[in-house]
């Protein structure tokens, strides 16, 4: 496997009026809240560590307090860790000054927010225009580019819009065009959709998906919503008082819990609607009989209405045109009926 795009490395976040001595009582182990009672400091990170891929999205989830908007910020740097590393590209951006920071910013990272930020006064083409406008672009060369990520957001026309005339999902195609005519190869996104109605609320994620197939951008999405994290997750990072409590394949996660606060947030969750063929079929490239194919990528819901209820069928799972495994009905209608434990989950894959 290729180095990491971003490396997060023995991260730890203080917040108090000395860090520094609270953490030394953190590496020895102590956590959230004797800390807070103990020493008056709040753990906002204990030693995190994360790598995210090139052209994947990371999905940094859990609830309020987490600490899952304050790990986001200090991969720009917006807050600087008590101790730790954050290395990106191969070089370890605490060692930045101001002028490689900004650097880093205008040209590396683009942020995605979950209140919009865009600009009242300037129009929607300027806004979605900022990144080179900052830069010193000329109007000629800024107006065409910000039209074409206008176009491609589904926001034809708009440009001589102001904000306040467009509609809260309208906004947010906004900032995701500004995030793409910045060009940069890393996008953040801090809780982007949770502000929107759940209808506008999956047409931007799907938008995001399509996005992500085309451009392939290294993302680090922010989300309290662990449907939201299993649809558009290819690495998921589940926080909890500021530690990391699983990570990986969203779907190894949800067939594999390694934590009962895992089992708990994973408990009402559609199965039938995030597990995939792909994650319990019999993985086996051997002929046989069967009575169709089926998608790695399919849903089990979608496996279900392609057998017609039928439990006695068998599918073969193609990826492209090549087989990679078997998929049996009666296989699926166990793993939608698994009650799983931390103790001992069970391995489907």
């Amino acid at each position: 496997m290729t180095d990491p795009k971003i490396s997060i490395r023995n991260l730890y976040k203080i917040f108090g009026a000395h860090p520094e001595e609270a953490l030394k009582q953190a590496k020895a182990g102590m956590h959230k809240d004797e800390l807070l009672e103990k020493h008056n400091h709040v753990l906002g990170l204990r030693d995190i560590n994360v790598d995210m891929q090139d052209g994947e999205i990371t999905v940094i989830m859990g609830l309020s307090g987490s600490g899952k908007s304050t790990l986001i910020r200090h991969l720009n740097r917006l807050i600087d860790p008590t101790d730790g590393e954050v290395i990106v590209n191969g070089e370890n951006i605490m060692t930045y000054g101001e002028a490689r920071l900004r650097e880093l910013r205008r040209t590396n990272m683009s942020m995605v927010f979950q209140k919009f930020a865009l600009l009242p006064h300037r129009t929607v083409l300027d806004n979605v225009a900022t990144p080179m406008i900052v830069r010193g672009s000329t109007r000629r060369s800024y107006e065409a580019e910000a039209t074409k990520w206008l176009d491609r957001v589904g926001l034809e026309g708009q440009g001589a819009q102001y904000p306040h005339q467009l509609s809260g999902g309208m906004q947010q195609r906004v900032g995701i065009a500004r995030a793409l005519t910045s060009n940069s190869d890393i996008m953040l996104m801090d809780e982007a959709f949770s502000a929107l109605d759940p209808l506008i609320r999956t047409d931007m994620q799907d938008l995001l998906l399509e996005l992500q197939r085309e451009l392939q951008k290294t993302i680090i999405f922010i989300t309290h919503d662990l449907d939201e994290a299993l649809k558009l997750a290819d690495h998921l990072v589940i926080l909890k008082d500021g530690e990391v409590i699983q990570q990986g394949e969203p779907q190894h996660i949800l067939m594999n819990p390694g934590d009962p606060y895992i089992v708990d947030f994973i408990a009402d969750i559609n199965r039938a609607r995030v597990l995939r063929a792909r994650t319990v079929m019999e993985r086996t490239k051997e002929p046989r009989e069967t009575n169709g194919e089926v998608r790695t990528t399919a849903t089990l819901e979608e496996v279900i209405a392609q057998g017609k209820g039928n439990a006695d069928l068998t599918f073969r799972v193609m990826d492209g045109d090549r087989q990679v495994g078997i998929l049996s009905m009666r296989n699926v209608l166990t793993a939608l009926a698994a009650t799983v434990d931390a103790s001992g989950p069970s391995d489907r894959k």
